[in-house]
């Protein structure tokens, strides 16, 4: 058994050394204190009290740093995973309430348990159905919604949960008159903090120095008796181990949305991790079994009441620019966390929800992509408007509602794209033995008695039909003329029986009116098939060639031979 295939860390462990350990405990420390803030204010868009947004910071982190292939991936609370959580949990208990929390904890087993079956039956290519425009599309709707829930903590007012954007706004603007003055100062000071850092590029996460400036000016100015709401007592001491509460009817209701977080959680984590990996060359990202290893953290964490985790984008980016080398970057960031829990709960205890709010605000809002629509606009207008069609889908009807139609998109895309696959007739090249797609390339050399066609997909019952009637009207246009048709097969990977039927018709079309048929370049395994079909035979050995010019010039030598014997018959008589 190959111990690193299952436990990657026994790959760098054997390896480490103090150099690599410098990387790590200033990236570790650095995402740690980039966490605190973040993992609470995830808790708290979850809608659990923000002392489990540290609880899921722990465990998961650890098993992760063992059991991933990423060595600078980040694993943790997310803002995307939070809101699905809110939205979906919270449609069958009350958030915040003790029903919601257990439900909350039971989800990230349930999560856990449907990653670890997909690495471990090597599904992590279902995630390639969902195409990126459909993504980009419904990752900038969801960091809208996620940006306006926290209108709520930022003015101070009261705005009931939703997730649909129009009522989001629409009830924030009935309570302007309600607007909390202090929460707004304290909300807005510390995005222009956050950014401010951010942009001047200080050493110090912006979040940390926000969180700091809103404890301070909570307690120095006695804000909370205005009306500022904030943290209050955060629990002390490391979470419990316990068995999350097992009840058949909230897993049957809590399924759907187990397997959305499962997919997305792990699209959000594989992307990141992909990026980074490709800037280190002494590693490989095995999709697989990052899906075992985040599977692994979620089941670990439900133990000891985390709610779902994955990886996330702005804290793995933080990790590598820190200098993480290996997973004990992220242990050491668990330990940072866990040494908060010990030691230092009671400095949040004025911590403002408005600080937490903003905090999630400016991380959410960098998630929304207008360059890639700015892109596809310009390269793919089909991509530009399925990833508008998920934008105000999403925002619209809802975020799962958004999933169900990139879904649905993407599998539309796939099935659209597969039975109408690129085709070509082709031209000969002046002077030269090539032959190309006569519709990019201009002065080609086109017989009227040859008809060269290129199908560039494999031909399979989802496209028969259109092979089928892209090759009679092409033969149509050429009319009476026509005396053969080369079937380019170079680009057909692979045949099936409906595939083998309609080349049969082909055939068979093609004999009624006379024309002669000839396949060039087919493969090894297709023309395995096609023996076995009896294809060959039918056929003849002879009209099967490696290159078009060698079935145009056996078809000319017999034209030749034909005129020949027919002058000579003719003159003979």
């Amino acid at each position: 058994m190959n111990l690193k295939s299952y436990i990657p860390a026994a790959e760098w462990l054997p390896k480490y050394n103090l150099n690599l350990f410098k990387g790590d405990l200033v990236a570790g420390l650095t995402v740690g204190v980039m966490l605190i803030p973040q993992g609470m204010a995830y808790a708290m868009l979850a809608g659990m009290p923000p002392i489990y947004g540290l609880y899921a910071s722990i465990v998961p982190l650890i098993l992760y740093a063992l059991l991933g292939t990423s060595r600078q991936l980040a694993v943790g609370p997310v803002a995307m995973v939070a809101l699905l959580i809110a939205a979906g949990v919270g449609a069958i208990a009350e958030v915040g309430s003790t029903e919601f929390i257990g439900l909350a904890i039971l989800l990230a087993l349930m999560v856990g348990v449907l990653q670890l079956l997909m690495g471990v039956f090597r599904l992590g290519f279902l995630v390639n159905f969902l195409s990126h425009p459909v993504i980009a599309g419904f990752t900038s709707a969801a960091a809208l919604i996620i940006g306006f829930s926290q209108l709520k903590h930022l003015l101070g007012i009261d705005i009931p949960r939703s997730n649909h954007i129009h009522e989001i706004i629409g009830n924030a603007f009935a309570n302007l008159e309600a607007v909390n003055g202090p929460t707004l100062i304290v909300g807005l000071t510390a995005i222009a903090l956050i950014l401010l850092v951010k942009r001047i590029k200080l050493p110090i996460p912006g979040p940390l120095l926000a969180v700091v400036f809103g404890i301070l000016a909570v307690w120095g100015l006695g804000w909370h008796e205005q009306g500022v709401k904030i943290v209050e007592e955060v629990p002390k001491g490391l979470p419990s181990f316990g068995l999350p509460s097992l009840d058949l009817d909230s897993l049957k209701t809590m399924l759907p949305i187990a397997l959305t977080i499962s997919f997305i959680g792990f699209m959000e984590s594989i992307a990141v991790a992909k990026a980074i990996q490709s800037k280190h060359k002494n590693y490989q990202v095995s999709p697989n079994q990052e899906l075992i290893a985040l599977g692994v953290a979620n089941i670990g964490g439900a133990f000891f009441q985390a709610f779902p985790t994955t990886g996330g984008f702005s804290r793995t980016a933080v990790n590598d620019q820190a200098g993480a080398k290996t997973g004990l970057a992220s242990i050491i960031s668990a330990v940072l966390i866990a040494l908060t829990l010990l030691f230092l709960t009671p400095l949040f205890y004025y911590l403002p929800k408005a600080i937490l709010a903003s905090v999630i605000m400016v991380a959410v809002f960098g998630l929304i992509d207008f360059k890639e629509a700015k892109h596809l606009w310009h390269t793919d207008r089909g991509d530009f408007w399925m990833m508008m069609t998920t934008f105000i889908g999403t925002l619209s009807l809802g975020i799962e509602e958004g999933i169900l139609i990139g879904v649905v998109l993407s599998l539309a895309l796939i099935i659209y794209r597969t039975t109408q696959p690129h085709t070509a007739v082709l031209g000969k090249i002046p002077g030269k033995p090539h032959y190309k797609n006569i519709d990019r390339f201009k002065d080609l050399e086109v017989r009227d008695e040859i008809l060269i066609i290129r199908f560039d997909a494999r031909l399979y019952f989802a496209n028969v039909n259109y092979f089928r009637e892209k090759i009679e009207k092409e033969i149509q246009a050429k009319g009476d003329a026509l005396q053969l048709l080369i079937l380019d097969a170079d680009s057909i990977n692979g045949i099936d029986s409906s595939g083998v039927h309609a080349l049969n018709e082909i055939i068979d079309y093609c004999a009624d009116k006379e024309i002669q048929i000839q396949l060039v370049g087919v493969k090894g395994p297709i023309r395995d098939v096609l023996h076995r079909a009896g294809v060959v035979n039918k056929l003849g050995e002879e009209q099967f060639f490696f290159r078009i010019q060698h079935a145009v010039d056996y078809f000319d030598q017999k034209s030749n031979n034909r005129y020949r014997q027919y002058a000579l018959q003719t003159n003979e008589k």
